[in-house]
C-alpha cells in the first residue's frame, strides 16, 4: 500500500474511535510509556494533540513528566518555512489554536532541537522497523534530522504496526512506538 492510501486508511480508523476510547487508549499509552527507561533525561518534546484529527491525548504523559519535574518542550509550526520552533512549556505559556487547528505556544523560551533528549512523535501509521507516516508535510522528519544524534524518538499510536510501509531516505525512523497494549522497540 502506498503512503497516500495508508494516510487515508488510518485517518478513517481514527475517526471511527469514540471520545471515550481515545481517552482510555491515551491513558493506557501513558501507562505503557512507564516501561521505557527514558525517564532520567532532562528535555522531553511532546506534541499537543489536534482534537479534530483524534490524535493521542498526550496530557497523561505530560502529567508523568510534570510529576518527575522534567522540562517539557512543545512546538509551533512555521508553515512558511516548513520548520518547527520549540518552546519550553511553563505555567504561564499561552497555548492557542493555529489557523490549521494545531494547539501551539504563542511564544516563550525557545529550545534548540539539539538540546532535546526524548521526542514523542505523532504519526498516522508505522511499521515493524520503526518507519512512520505522518500527515505528509515533512515537519517532523526535518525536525528529527536536526536533533541530537543520541535523542530517542518515541511514536504514539492507537494501532499495531503495519508489516512494512514505504520508506524514503529523508524519513527518520522511531526507536520505540507505544500502543495501548504494547511497546514496540526498533
Amino acid at each position: 500500500m502506498n503512503k497516500a492510501q495508508l494516510r487515508k486508511d488510518y485517518k478513517t480508523r481514527r475517526q471511527q474511535l469514540s471520545s471515550s476510547e481515545i481517552e482510555e487508549f491515551s491513558l493506557q499509552i501513558a501507562n505503557q510509556a512507564l516501561q521505557l527507561s527514558i525517564w532520567e533525561q532532562t528535555y522531553y518534546h511532546i506534541f499537543l494533540p489536534i482534537e479534530s484529527h483524534k490524535e493521542v491525548n498526550t496530557e497523561y504523559i505530560m502529567h508523568i513528566l510534570q510529576g518527575k519535574d522534567k522540562s517539557i518542550v512543545v512546538s509551533k509550526s512555521e508553515f512558511e518555512t516548513g520548520e518547527l520552533k520549540h518552546f519550553l512549556l511553563q505555567e504561564n505559556t499561552v497555548i492557542k489554536l493555529s489557523k490549521h487547528g494545531i494547539p501551539e505556544p504563542v511564544d516563550g523560551i525557545e529550545i534548540p532541537a539539539e538540546k532535546l533528549d526524548i521526542v514523542f512523535v505523532p504519526l498516522l501509521a508505522y511499521d515493524k522497523k520503526g518507519n512512520r507516516i505522518g500527515y505528509g508535510k515533512g515537519f517532523y522528519d526535518r525536525f528529527l534530522a536536526n536533533c541530537n544524534p543520541n535523542a530517542i524518538f518515541v511514536g504514539l499510536s492507537f494501532f499495531s504496526p503495519e508489516k512494512e510501509i514505504p520508506f524514503e531516505k529523508t524519513d527518520i525512523p522511531l526507536h520505540y512506538c507505544i500502543t495501548p497494549t504494547k511497546v514496540f522497540s526498533f
